[in-house]
C-alpha cells in the first residue's frame, strides 16, 4: 500500500511537472502574405513540444484541416519560429483558427480569423481597401539603450494602428534597432526581435491585418550600414525568419527584396542595405554608386514592366528604408545616390510608368513629396516616421523642411504612422493619405487623383 501511494505521488508529479512544462507564446500569431488560395500566419513560442494551427471555413466548424509542428527547435535567444501556410483556400474565404500548444487552446490577442484575396480580376471593378506604412519602431530595454532619456517615446501608436481597421501594414525599415551589444554576436541579433515582437502593445496589430515588410539599417545591421557589415546574411536569416513575404530576394542575388499585390496595386520591396555603398563615397568619382545593387534595379524595371503589362495595376508603390525625391542631402537618401536614383526616373518616364508612389521612412518626421519627370508626369513619395523612436522636433527649421518637393503643412515631427486609401471607380480611383499621430490626433490628410499620377495627354 505505501509503495503504491509512493507511485501515485511519483506519477502526479511527474504530471504537474509536465503541465509546469507546457510551451507558450511569445508573441503572435501574426498574419503575413495574402493570396488567392492561400494566407501565411506567423508565431513564436518557447519551450513547445507540439503546436497546431487548425482552420475552417467560417460557419463550417465541422469541416476543419490542421498544421502541426513538433519539436521545432529553438533559435540562438531562445524563441522557436512558426511559419504556417494553409493552402488551396477557398477564394474570397473568411476563415477561423485557433492555435494550440500541448493540448492547450490559446487565449489570442487579436480576433482567430483570416481571408483570402477575392478573385476580381477582369470580372468586376477593383476592391476598395486601405493600408498603414510607417517605419522606426524603437522599443525600450534600458540594461541594453544609451544613458539618459529614453528613445523609445510610446508604444501607443501600434495600439491605435490595432484598432485602425486597415487591411494590411507595410514596415519601411528600422523595424526594431539593434544595439551595441546586439549587433556584434549571433545570439544578440536574435535577442532583440524576439524582445521587441513580444510587447503587449504590438500583439492586436500583428492578428488584425496582414504584414510586409522591408528594412533600413538599423534591422539590417549598426547605423549607416553598408554591403561590408559582417553579419549580413544572419541578418537576412532573422529577417526572414520574423516577416512573412512572398519571397526574400532571390537564389542568384540575396537580399530581401520582394513584391506583392493587391487590388490594383502593385508594391514592391526595396532592399537598400545588402549591396548598399557606403553614404560616404564621392558619387562623383563613382557613378557606379549604389543603394539597390545593380541587379536588383534591373529586377525593379523588370517588375515594374511586368506589372504594366498585367493591366490590372493603376497604383504602382515602391517602398524603400530611405527618401527618395529630396534634393538635400542629409541623412541616407537618395540624393547621395543620385545616379541610380536618375537612371530610375528615366526609366518611367521612357516606358511612360504612371501611378508611381515612393513609400519611404528612416528620417524621424513624417511629409508627402511631389516631383515632375517630364511635362504633366509626376511621382509622389509617402514619408513615414517614425512609430515611436525620437522624432526631429526641429526640421521644419532646418533645409530639409524647406526641401522643393515638399508639400506645404505635411511635416509631422512626432511617433505616427500613415494610413492611405485606395477608393473611388474608374477615372475617380483615388489615394487618401492620412497621417495619425501618437494621440490619435489626424495631423493631415491629402488626396492624390489618379489623373494626379498621369501626363495630362492620358
Amino acid at each position: 500500500m505505501r509503495l503504491r501511494s509512493l507511485l501515485s505521488a511519483l506519477l502526479a508529479t511527474l504530471i504537474l511537472a509536465g503541465a509546469l512544462a507546457a510551451g507558450e507564446i511569445v508573441s503572435g500569431p501574426m498574419l503575413g502574405y495574402r493570396a488567392h488560395r492561400e494566407v501565411f500566419l506567423w508565431l513564436e513560442t518557447k519551450d513547445a513540444k507540439e503546436v497546431t494551427l487548425t482552420y475552417w471555413l467560417l460557419g463550417q466548424p465541422d469541416s476543419t484541416s490542421s498544421i502541426t509542428h513538433h519539436d521545432t527547435p529553438a533559435h540562438p535567444a531562445g524563441g522557436q519560429i512558426h511559419h504556417f501556410r494553409p493552402g488551396l483556400l477557398k477564394m474570397g474565404g473568411t476563415y477561423q483558427y485557433r492555435i494550440t500548444i500541448d493540448g492547450e487552446d490559446q487565449a489570442l490577442a487579436a480576433p482567430a480569423t483570416f481571408a483570402t484575396q477575392e478573385l476580381w480580376e477582369w470580372r468586376t471593378p477593383p476592391p476598395d481597401f486601405s493600408f498603414i506604412v510607417g517605419s522606426c519602431a524603437y522599443i525600450n530595454e534600458a540594461e541594453f539603450d544609451r544613458p539618459g532619456s529614453p528613445y523609445g517615446k510610446t508604444t501607443r501608436t501600434f495600439e491605435l494602428m490595432g484598432e485602425s481597421d486597415a487591411d494590411f501594414m507595410i514596415w519601411t525599415g528600422d523595424n526594431w534597432y539593434w544595439r551595441e551589444a546586439d549587433y556584434d554576436s549571433i545570439s544578440g541579433l536574435w535577442h532583440r526581435p524576439m524582445h521587441d515582437r513580444a510587447i503587449p502593445e504590438m500583439q492586436k496589430l500583428l492578428g488584425t491585418m496582414h504584414h510586409y515588410a522591408t528594412w533600413d539599417d538599423h534591422d539590417y545591421g549598426p547605423n549607416d550600414s553598408n554591403w561590408s557589415y559582417e553579419y549580413k546574411d544572419t541578418a537576412r536569416d532573422i529577417f526572414q525568419a520574423y516577416w512573412g513575404n512572398h519571397a526574400y530576394g532571390e537564389r542568384d542575388n540575396p537580399g530581401v527584396y520582394s513584391k506583392f499585390y493587391w487590388g490594383d496595386a502593385a508594391f514592391f520591396l526595396m532592399d537598400n542595405h545588402y549591396y548598399r555603398d557606403a553614404a560616404g563615397l564621392d558619387q562623383d568619382k563613382h557613378p557606379e554608386k549604389t543603394q539597390w545593387g545593380r541587379h536588383q534595379l534591373e529586377w525593379l524595371k523588370q517588375s515594374l514592366l511586368a506589372a504594366k503589362e498585367l493591366n490590372h495595376f493603376k497604383f504602382l508603390f515602391i517602398a524603400t528604408g530611405n527618401q527618395m525625391l529630396q534634393s538635400t542631402s542629409r541623412g541616407e537618401s537618395h540624393e547621395l545616390y543620385r545616379h541610380e536614383r536618375e537612371e530610375l526616373m528615366e526609366f518611367i518616364v521612357e516606358n511612360e510608368l504612371t501611378g508611381v508612389v515612393f513609400l519611404t521612412g528612416d528620417v524621424h518626421f513624417s511629409a508627402m513629396y511631389k516631383r515632375e519627370l517630364s511635362a504633366g508626369q509626376w511621382v509622389y513619395e509617402i514619408t513615414s516616421s517614425p512609430f515611436s523612436s525620437g522624432a526631429w522636433t526641429n526640421i521644419a527649421d532646418t533645409p530639409g523642411g524647406k526641401d522643393p518637393a515638399l508639400l506645404p503643412d505635411t511635416l509631422v515631427p512626432d511617433q505616427n504612422f500613415t494610413r492611405v486609401d485606395v477608393t473611388g471607380s474608374g477615372a475617380e480611383r483615388a489615394l487618401v493619405v492620412t497621417c495619425i499621430d501618437k494621440q490619435g490626433t489626424v495631423r493631415y490628410t491629402r488626396t492624390i487623383k489618379l489623373s494626379d499620377l498621369r501626363p495630362s495627354a492620358q
